[in-house]
């Protein structure tokens, strides 16, 4: 069966009017297409539907039963088409987010609110993965857009910076330090650290080691983690000290303090990353509603 949905509309608006001279009109065609089109529907289709005498146009019983199939095809057609533009322009779809746990504490919850509430048509996916596993997600088509800590990125990743906040050090609450206003990063040279894992967040790890490098010391690598609330809780048992983000002071976390350090140490940096090759008015919408830097 070879026709194309010209037909289908040609044949729907003739079995209206049952009438060539109106349908023609309808169409804004001539007659002779419109019968055209019509021999060649049924010759596709193998089955006469329609006669046409000198009483007129009626519809034979094989075209009455292939009218109500296709305005069904015809409309799947439309609706078909009208879901392609929609996911086109980014009104509807599914998107699919990474992020690192810090986002949770710097707006991102009402950021996915404020989003789904202007587009309650797109599905919002997201999954929490450290910045390295979110990079390789990427790099899978296994995630559409990566909240990340890192700018040092594969070639076949864009990305924009979304914030920053400072770094803060984070004690246990019975530790000496904790009852001062400011801690020494030089202070807590004999103390046991614990870090963010060297493989899900290369660029942290190297950041807080050169931090304490330009002290005159190597941290004490106690134990790591691979989400920073892990850090946060293995801290506040007392297994040793760390340098996180500041936002992590909303996690309510007991056990655990924060305060500002003296030393200068470059903030904590969150990005956005996507693929190049993959063009998105939906990525790009939701990005648009960011939160203020």
């Amino acid at each position: 069966m070879n026709f194309e949905f010209r037909h289908l509309r040609y044949f729907l608006v003739l079995a209206e009017e049952l009438h060539y001279g109106r349908a023609a009109q309808r169409l804004a065609i001539s007659q002779p297409p419109l019968s055209v089109n019509i021999q060649q529907l049924e010759a596709a289709v193998g089955a006469r539907l329609l006669d046409r005498d000198s009483k007129g146009v009626r519809l034979t019983p094989a075209g009455a039963a292939f009218r109500e199939r296709a305005r069904a095809l015809l409309d799947g057609a439309e609706e078909a088409g009208a879901l392609a533009r929609e996911v086109e322009s980014g009104e509807r779809g599914r998107l699919r987010l990474g992020f690192v746990g810090s986002t949770l504490f710097h707006g991102l919850a009402d950021w996915l609110h404020r989003f789904q509430a202007r587009h309650p048509r797109v599905e919002v996916v997201v999954v929490e993965l450290n910045s390295q596993d979110q990079i390789e997600a990427l790099l899978q088509h296994e995630l559409d857009l990566a909240l990340v800590h890192t700018d040092r990125l594969p070639p076949a990743l864009a990305h924009q910076p979304l914030y920053q906040e400072p770094f803060m050090a984070c004690l246990p609450a019975d530790h000496a330090a904790a009852r001062s206003r400011k801690v020494s990063l030089a202070g807590l040279r004999e103390q046991p650290f614990i870090l963010f894992s060297r493989r899900g967040s290369p660029d942290y790890h190297a950041r807080i080691v050169e931090a304490c490098r330009q002290q005159g010391f190597y941290p004490r690598l106690q134990h790591e983690g691979r989400h920073w609330l892990s850090v946060v809780l293995l801290v506040a048992q007392g297994m040793g000290v760390s340098i996180v983000p500041a936002s992590f002071r909303q996690a309510g976390v007991q056990g655990a303090v924060f305060r500002p350090i003296e030393e200068d140490i470059a903030p904590s940096q969150v990005f956005a990353a996507w693929r190049r090759d993959e063009a998105s008015a939906l990525r790009e919408r939701f990005l648009a509603l960011a939160p203020a830097r």
